[in-house]
């Protein structure tokens, strides 16, 4: 069976192998070395076929605003038959005589902050050693034109390894209120990030359901396996953990009284509903909910429910006795 890349991602590669030359690729050598194209290819896809489809692309990017540039023959610059095709870095950069507000320039700094050369797919990677190999420039790397996902959880490299290559992962997961971990053997099919957490989205294997599970969660490491699944499971998947994540927090709210100017203010007012004695917050994991009000100190205070309260000031409780250890000790 052929394997299926999606148009975005399929472009997005186009502009990773364009930026990555400076005297440009032949279309043959796009169609030959560009993942989208090759598996195409590969599966017996006509040329002509594949060329319909590059022309398609490269207008798409264009209409959007990719500077796709085309260099013909130098002897005779309007004989297209062996053209190539670049993006020049220069002409993909922003005016230089844009300017940005402080707080513009502080969200841009975070969203630079995750795109790195690290992030580009392993199949964009190949395709980009396959055009060196060729004997084409690329030696300039291949920054900021794909995203990184940071986290800290050091479940999330194997997970995601898992979910692009459709192999069962295992890993042992603590619930809450539970004192030992359980073993989980799961179909990783989507990672999501909801609250600010990151979370597994995927089918567990001994009963065969669909089940979200929160990487903060995850005990050890995780094992990506050679059981493999079929990548189909993997469509839409994104969009339905979402929508599960969605529903959990829209039937536990919590009524919290906060600080006006506050730090507490500022973040939780972002997903907060105005209530008469303060705002309502919906929320996922009452225990890791309870760790973010805490952290907030006398900035917030839990009206209800009685559980999220209790835990809040099971938190607080801690951090005073550890501090009095320490002053003691």
């Amino acid at each position: 069976m052929a394997v299926s890349i999606p148009a975005e991602e399929r472009q997005t590669n186009l502009v990773v192998a364009l930026m990555a030359t400076e005297i440009g690729l032949t279309k043959q050598q796009i169609l030959d070395n560009v993942s989208g194209y090759r598996q195409r290819a590969e599966a017996g896809a006509k040329t002509d076929a594949l060329e319909k489809m590059f022309e398609r692309d490269k207008d798409d990017l264009r209409s959007l605003g990719v500077p796709i540039e085309t260099i013909g023959d130098s002897a005779d610059p309007n004989d297209l038959r062996e053209a190539r095709y670049r993006i020049p870095q220069a002409e993909y950069d922003l005016p230089s005589d844009i300017e940005f507000s402080p707080a513009e320039l502080a969200v841009l700094r975070l969203a630079g902050s995750v795109w790195s050369t690290e992030s580009v797919s392993v199949d964009a990677q190949a395709g980009v050693r396959k055009i060196r190999a060729l004997g084409i420039d690329g030696d300039e790397p291949i920054i900021g034109f794909a995203p990184r996902i940071t986290a800290s959880e050091d479940a999330f490299g194997p997970l995601q390894d898992g979910i692009q290559r459709s192999r069962v992962v295992v890993f042992d997961y603590l619930k809450p209120g539970e004192e030992l971990p359980r073993r989980r053997r799961v179909r990783p099919l989507a990672l999501v990030d909801y609250e600010a957490r990151w979370h597994v989205y995927g089918i567990d294997v001994d009963v065969d359901a669909e089940r979200t599970f929160l990487l903060s969660r995850i005990v050890g490491d995780v094992t990506v396996t050679r059981q493999t699944f079929d990548e189909a499971l993997r469509d839409g998947a994104g969009e339905r953990a979402l929508v599960g994540l969605e529903e959990v927090a829209a039937g536990q709210r919590a009524l919290l009284e906060v600080t006006p100017g506050t730090e507490a203010a500022l973040r939780l007012g972002r997903r907060a509903e105005p209530a008469s004695q303060g705002i309502h917050v919906s929320y996922v994991d009452l225990y890791i909910f309870a760790d973010e009000l805490a952290s907030y100190g006398p900035e917030v205070r839990v009206v209800e429910p009685a559980p999220l309260r209790e835990a809040v000031i099971a938190r607080l409780e801690a951090v005073i006795a550890a501090h009095e250890e320490g002053r003691l000790a």
